[in-house]
Parts: C-alpha cells; sequence; structure tokens
C-alpha cells in the first residue's frame, strides 16, 4: 500500500501547503533560527564530547568561596526580643 511513500509529488504539495500556512515572509526567518539553533546545537555536542575526554582529577578541587556558617537558634532574633532590646538601649541612655 505505500510502497512508493513519498514521490516527488508529495513533497511538491507538502511545499505548497507549508508556504500558504506559514507564509513567504516568515519562511526564510524560521530557517535562520533554525540554522541558528543547529550551530549552537553542534557547538554544545563539541563542548560535552571535549568535557569527556579529559579525565577527572583525582583531588577535589577547592571551592572558591567559603560555605556560609550554619545558623542557631540562638542567633535568631524575635520580633519580640527586638523590641525589648530596643527599649532597653533606650533606658540605658
Amino acid at each position: 500500500m505505500l510502497r512508493n511513500g513519498l514521490e516527488p509529488w508529495h513533497l511538491i504539495v507538502v511545499a505548497i501547503v507549508v508556504i500558504l500556512l506559514f507564509g513567504s515572509k516568515k519562511l526564510p526567518e524560521a530557517a535562520r533560527g533554525l540554522g541558528k539553533s543547529m550551530r549552537i546545537l553542534k557547538s554544545e555536542a563539541k563542548a560535552m564530547k571535549s568535557d569527556d575526554s579529559t579525565p577527572p582529577s583525582t583531588e577535589p578541587k577547592a571551592s572558591a568561596t567559603p560555605a556560609p556558617e550554619a545558623i542557631t537558634p540562638s542567633d535568631v532574633v524575635t520580633a519580640n526580643e527586638s523590641t525589648t532590646a530596643a527599649q532597653q538601649a533606650t533606658t540605658a541612655k
């Protein structure tokens, strides 16, 4: 039944339908966008291959920024504590 599925006239009909649906002005923009996407995909795939080919170092890398200190419950000041501390500071003057 589908022995000769894609004959040349099928492709012509598909091309005409695409031109009618999207218009001749948007087709070059779409092709340009598709080309840019393909270039980006190709460069990212190349970068991933080059990252995979480099052997990982055995030493763990030191972090450039130190880890933040943990906040303990005694560090947390509630609203009531802050108002009492402010009142004590004004009465101490």
